[in-house]
């Protein structure tokens, strides 16, 4: 069993709007048979913190084409998009680069 990870979650650029106008999140992700990933986070996220129109937000496994996700201040490209391995007190942060017009 993957011990249980604390985390913040943070939300801008409009992505907050999604999450009932709130834009930080400090979380304690359950205990789970695998450890935390990024995918297996956006699920949680998903299930229990996306008040709104999910389709904005993830698209099929994996964040919408405009959102920047950022992990401890580093593009998640260069850190294993969705295969990386959250750690304790680690700092996700989604940034919404759509904009309506």
């Amino acid at each position: 069993m993957a011990n249980s990870v604390n985390i913040s979650l943070e939300f801008s650029g409009g992505a907050e709007l999604l999450f009932d106008m709130v834009k930080k999140h400090d979380v304690s992700l359950p205990e789970i048979s695998q450890p935390w990933t990024i995918k297996s986070l956006l699920v949680w996220i998903k299930d229990h913190l996306l008040k709104e129109r999910p389709e904005l937000f993830v698209q099929g496994d994996t964040v919408r084409p405009g959102i920047l996700v950022l992990i401890n201040d580093v593009d998640w490209e260069l850190m294993g998009e969705l295969g990386y391995q959250l750690e304790e007190n680690d700092r996700i942060v989604f940034i919404s680069t759509l904009h309506g017009g």
